[in-house]
């Protein structure tokens, strides 16, 4: 039997790290991931992929560490010495970016530096990396639509911190011949994302005031457009880039564009209300330099690989909505 395949996945307690797990351990792998030390219990997203540890055949595995303490990652390079790396975990939310630069391009930025170094000093010649770079790369987009030869314009800290990740695994791919791809994945959703991201906070929302539990839903800039797709087609495109023969860069994205206005519409189209009447503009939610507008070209992961994103937008909107009126008891 050929050995089991050891996958590190940094940032797994998130929505993307949760559904990438999922899929790994159905691809029969041995998954290990990498959390931040909380006072809270954080692992809610993946809860339903523990197996008791006195059973056989355990295949997840959770570690303590941060992406700013290099000699952790350092020791669970050489520990676990996994031949797959996903990278995902960041200072992820824009705003906060703003608030806090330093610290995300600490984390976001030489974060990524850390895990490539640790890779290549504990000698993994062998060690697949995949970076999770984003969208916001293109901020004041140079072309419409976006491609992986779109020149970058990132328009916030956490922006500028992904093109120097991205940059800088590139760097190691030709400097040191390291398997190292880039994923530049534009707005992906889930019932599993971030309840600050605006699309999560909109069908909560939503969910809350069929509850009775809130009137108004307080948003930033409803006019920005994006390219919304849903998770669980991302992460199968991240896999798919690591299967591949040569380490390259793919842009994955679904190809439509939707404002938040059209995602506001769309979410309370589905329960029969108004969302004029429920939304408020607060100036605390616009950002200091905003990014308009982003909608990406995946012709070439599509032709290359053989991926395409399987759920539609509306069926996004109507999954998170759904999802979010079920906990709070209220069934659309």
């Amino acid at each position: 039997m050929p050995l089991m395949k050891k996958a590190f996945i940094t940032g797994i307690t998130g929505q993307d790290g949760s559904y990438l797990a999922e899929l790994l351990l159905e691809k029969g792998y041995e998954v290990h991931g990498m959390v931040r030390r909380s006072s809270s219990i954080n692992t809610g997203r993946i809860d339903h992929l523990y197996q008791d540890p006195h059973e056989d055949g355990v295949r997840l595995f959770l570690h303590f560490g941060e992406l700013t303490d290099a000699s952790a990652i350092n020791h669970l390079m050489r520990t676990v010495r996994p031949d797959e790396v996903y990278h995902l975990a960041a200072q992820s939310h824009v705003k906060v970016s703003f608030d806090m630069p330093e610290y995300t391009g600490d984390v976001t930025g030489l974060g990524t530096l850390r895990i490539l170094e640790a890779i290549r000093d504990a000698g993994l010649e062998q060690t697949k990396f995949y970076q999770a770079s984003s969208s916001e790369m293109f901020g004041r987009v140079q072309e419409v639509p976006q491609k992986e030869t779109t020149p970058f314009y990132p328009r916030s800290p956490y922006g500028v911190a992904k093109v120097y990740a991205y940059w800088i695994a590139r760097n190691y791919r030709e400097a040191y011949g390291m398997f190292t791809v880039n994923g530049i994945l534009f707005n992906h959703e889930s019932p599993r994302r971030g309840e600050a991201f605006v699309t999560r906070k909109i069908t909560q929302g939503v969910a809350n005031i069929l509850a009775g539990k809130q009137e108004k839903i307080y948003l930033g800039n409803i006019d920005a457009k994006r390219d919304w797709g849903y998770a669980g087609d991302f992460v199968e495109a991240m896999y798919l880039m690591m299967q591949h023969g040569v380490p390259d860069d793919w842009v994955v994205a679904t190809g439509e564009q939707h404002s938040v206005q059209e995602f506001l519409e769309e979410a309370f189209a589905i329960v029969g209300r108004d969302w004029k009447k429920h939304i408020e503009i607060d100036r605390r939610y616009l950002r200091p330099t905003e990014v308009d507008t982003l909608v990406g070209d995946s012709k070439k992961i599509r032709e290359e690989l053989g991926w395409k994103p399987k759920v539609s937008f509306k069926e996004l909107v109507r999954m998170m909505l759904v999802a979010d009126c079920k906990s709070r008891g209220v069934h659309l």
